[in-house]
């Protein structure tokens, strides 16, 4: 089976919440990606497949707050998957920071940011 996934995921651990309209629910951040985030719930939450969503995911080193616009595209058990949709330029630039620290490999930086901008 061919791998589809074009970003690579870096393995994250901050204070994250789901958002909606109406409600905020605390979650564990497992990943994140360019295009997505996968998070660990404790409780099942009430969100059904493609959803639109905010992922809040807290950077307490810096006082730090990623927004990340989200649709929430798989579930399985209490794991949910996110694709990432049309980020802010704030919430970007913190992320591709997160994301070079992680890979320690300005190559790899430069191709998933390559593969970001043939996305749009």
């Amino acid at each position: 089976m061919q791998e589809r996934r074009r970003f690579k995921r870096i393995k994250f651990d901050a204070q994250t919440e789901i958002v909606d309209d109406e409600h905020i629910w605390p979650v564990h951040l497992l990943d994140l990606s360019f295009k997505g985030s996968l998070v660990e719930v404790d409780e099942a939450v009430p969100i059904e497949l493609g959803t639109q969503v905010t992922l809040k995911i807290h950077l307490a080193a810096n006082d730090i707050l990623m927004e990340l616009p989200s649709t929430l595209m798989h579930q399985e058990g209490k794991q949910l998957g996110f694709h990432t949709n049309n980020i802010s330029i704030e919430s970007i630039s913190h992320l591709r920071r997160l994301v070079e620290l992680n890979l320690g490999d300005e190559t790899l930086l430069e191709r998933e940011l390559e593969h970001l901008m043939d996305e749009k």
